[in-house]
């Protein structure tokens, strides 16, 4: 398949993965060489198996030039993800080949190999076959050969020059063995793809690539989250807000409870996100799923991303409150997502986010709770501009965002993890509180962007239809400090048949 020229400009050539692409703006720009850097284990050879892959898929040759790896071992490594690479030769220059007279070797191993004559067989392979892709794995092992820096620049040079005479685009794989200061290489190369891996002290490997340079090409800077599973690598772009803007209706939406409208002046709006905070056990998840079986009622696509419990937990604890959750499951309306911040990465939470809303239509987004997601994070600044570019995106996209903090304490000073209120558009703050010797809820609306909402407290009560939202109690005292004390006449919820006397009793 040969390459089109649009406008004067060759088309982009995939690089076999998606996310890569997307980072580049559409691809590789064709008929130039790549480093493709990272320690061992980053995934070099799996991206380098893809982008020939890739070639195959589009009627393209293919060449994988091998140093290090034996023609079994990449066999197995395709394998092992269910790929069949017999659609592109492999060139193996470590082998029972390098007996054969033709290649004039007379030993096997790589470092005793003239480098002269390592080179020359990649050249008549290439000339003979005419691959339009080409993998030259590894670099470590013509460094070697090369025995000096100067000699081996030349010879890097010299390739260069070459595979630019044959319309080929060139990955060149290296492990990063060299002195860590050497970047010599990115130099000559027209692009450099790096790939790192970092081991924390518990939970799995986090990966992450970054394209150090590329000539002629508009790319997204930065490190971007990518896995290394069966079936390849999958990358996932860092997430730019401001590129996923599109119109939609902000008309006020009811929560499905008429006092909790009443405190928020109307309800919720599209566009926006909502914080609900408290306690352990206060009813923060109880609301969030109020307001999404609102949505489902309404027909509308929700998603909840649960971090802090089971699946199984919360069907059961919702379908007790009257809030049944498997119906809608069943319909495709809910989607029920159980999240292990051990086992992912921000990058992957954030391109399933894009996923539910851009593919499945997602216009609820509920993520229970931010202190789940922080232990995703390796610092707590790098959460807040993750977050900040999620919440923008979702608000952009016209999608309702409820989010759930849990704060540590149950009376006295309550405190939080991380103080993410200023990137909410409206703040829902639930106390504990004292009265009668029983331990009540207290409700109230905090902060409001969207619209004017109220400024008194109300009690909230699960109840065995769900949440319930009483009438503004005006004579709470200490709600803020953390010990709410009520001294009012107002009925409670569940004592409507007694009017509570206002005696500080």
């Amino acid at each position: 398949m040969s390459n089109r020229h649009v406008a004067g400009k060759p088309a982009r050539l995939s690089s076999g993965i998606d996310g890569i692409d997307d980072i580049l703006g559409g691809g590789l720009t064709p008929h130039r060489m790549y480093l493709v850097e990272g320690s061992p284990g980053t995934g070099k050879t799996t991206l380098a198996l893809q982008f020939l892959l890739k070639g195959v898929e589009e009627g393209q040759r293919g060449l994988y030039i091998t140093l290090s790896e034996t023609r079994s071992e990449l066999i197995s490594v395709a394998e092992s993800h269910g790929w069949d690479i017999s659609g592109f030769h492999i060139l193996e220059l470590v082998s029972d080949e390098g007996l054969d007279p033709q290649y004039e070797q007379t030993v096997l191993h790589p470092a005793e190999v003239e480098l002269g004559e390592t080179v020359r067989n990649v050249i008549q392979q290439v000339d003979e076959l005419k691959p339009a892709r080409i993998v030259l794995d590894s670099l470590s092992e013509l460094r070697l050969l090369s025995q000096n820096p100067l000699r081996y620049r030349r010879q890097i040079l010299a390739l260069k020059r070459y595979f630019a005479t044959r319309e080929c685009t060139v990955l060149l794989l290296d492990d990063n063995s060299s002195d860590p200061g050497d970047v010599q290489l990115h130099s000559i190369a027209h692009g450099v793809i790096s790939l790192d891996n970092l081991v924390h002290d518990y939970g799995g490997n986090r990966r992450r690539t970054r394209i150090a340079k590329m000539r002629g090409i508009k790319f997204r800077e930065g490190y971007h989250d990518f896995t290394l599973d069966t079936g390849g690598l999958h990358v996932y772009p860092r997430l730019i807000a401001a590129e996923h803007h599109t119109t939609f209706d902000a008309e006020v939406v009811s929560t499905g409870t008429p006092g909790l409208d009443a405190l928020l002046g109307g309800g919720l709006i599209p566009g926006t996100n909502a914080l609900l905070i408290g306690p352990s056990g206060v009813g923060k998840t109880t609301t969030v799923v109020s307001c999404l079986i609102a949505a489902l009622e309404r027909g509308e696509r929700c998603v909840y991303y649960v971090f802090d419990e089971t699946l199984v937990t919360l069907t059961i604890r919702c379908a007790a409150l009257g809030m049944h959750l498997a119906p809608h499951v069943e319909s495709g309306l809910l989607t029920l997502r159980q999240i292990d911040p051990a086992e992912i990465s921000p990058g992957e939470f954030a391109s399933d986010v894009r996923r539910s809303v851009e593919k499945n239509g997602a216009r609820y987004v509920a993520i229970d709770s931010l202190n789940a997601y922080l232990q995703a994070m390796p610092g707590e600044r790098y959460l807040l501009l993750q977050m900040h570019e999620l919440l923008g995106y979702l608000n952009q996209q016209g999608v309702i965002t409820m989010l759930v903090l849990g704060q540590h304490g149950i009376i006295g000073e309550v405190q939080s993890d991380i103080d993410i209120s200023y990137l909410s558009d409206v703040v829902v703050l639930f106390r504990y509180f004292e009265h009668h010797g029983e331990v009540l809820t207290a409700v109230t609306a905090v902060k409001s962007r969207a619209n004017s909402h109220e400024r008194s407290i109300r009690q909230f009560r699960l109840a065995s239809h769900g949440v319930e939202v009483g009438e503004a109690l005006r004579d709470f005292e200490g709600v803020l400090s953390g010990l709410p004390a009520y001294r009012g006449s107002t009925a409670l919820l569940g004592a409507t048949n007694r009017v509570i006397e206002s005696s500080g009793q």
